[in-house]
């Protein structure tokens, strides 16, 4: 029987709010709209979350943590795992956002090309480390590599894992991730494989968990009220 899928809820966060106001109760009139990171989280754990993925769209841009007080505020809130995303791009980094309240961590795919900075990473974070990628060949040719020679999917997830890493962060431009591709990489079992959005219903929270996903993202889909949470997280239990 396939082990119970994560349900990741994630909070987008730029200029200290959030990019989609959530209003749970829009369809009856029931509650408030906020783009408060700590009310959203709120209620969302509230809802049955058991954990919260939170990026830092400042963050990115700067390559610097910019949202450190949200962090704050939502682990103020709520006493569940908190994964950040988006300004980390060196061990003092995930420092501060662990200061803040974050529990776990996600590096860009540009980590590879850095080893030095990637073994401190591991070093701070551990088995909380994330690496983020789109693993369609397309945008692995594109990437900006600083070696010789581009490496492929297997070689790039063989090289993260021997450097201590033990998560995988899959973006696929929007698109229903390929459960083959899924499929191939969490039979290797030394990797836990989580996915970033590409989901608009429950058969495909299905899908992912039947592909042996350790965890599924969820941003504006379950914000904005397109799947619900409680019934994704009911869909993602084997």
């Amino acid at each position: 029987m396939t082990a119970r899928m994560e349900i990741i809820p994630s909070i987008d966060v730029a200029g200290g709010r959030s990019r989609v106001v959530y209003w749970p109760g829009a369809s009856t009139g029931v509650g408030s709209p906020t783009d408060r990171p700590d009310r959203i989280a709120e209620q969302l754990v509230a809802a049955g979350a058991r954990q919260l993925h939170l990026v830092d769209f400042d963050g990115a841009r700067r390559q610097a943590p910019a949202a450190l007080e949200q962090i704050g505020a939502v682990a103020a809130k709520v006493a569940v795992p908190l994964q950040v995303a988006g300004g980390l791009e060196e061990a003092d980094h995930i420092r501060l956002a662990f200061a803040a309240g974050a529990t776990r961590a996600v590096v860009s795919l540009a980590i590879a090309d850095r080893p030095d900075a990637l073994r401190d990473c591991v070093g701070v974070a551990g088995d909380w480390l994330a690496v983020g990628l789109d693993p369609r060949p397309e945008k692995l040719a594109a990437f900006p590599w600083r070696r010789a020679s581009r490496p492929s999917l297997a070689q790039l997830v063989d090289e993260l894992v021997a450097a201590g890493v033990h998560r995988l962060v899959l973006g696929h431009g929007g698109s229903m991730p390929d459960p083959a591709l899924l499929a191939t990489l969490t039979a290797r079992g030394d990797v836990d494989i989580l996915v970033a959005g590409g989901v608009t219903n429950l058969d495909g929270v299905v899908r992912l968990r039947e592909a042996g996903v350790a965890g599924l993202i969820l941003g504006e889909a379950i914000l904005s009220g397109t799947i619900d949470l409680p019934r994704a997280l009911e869909a993602a239990s084997a």
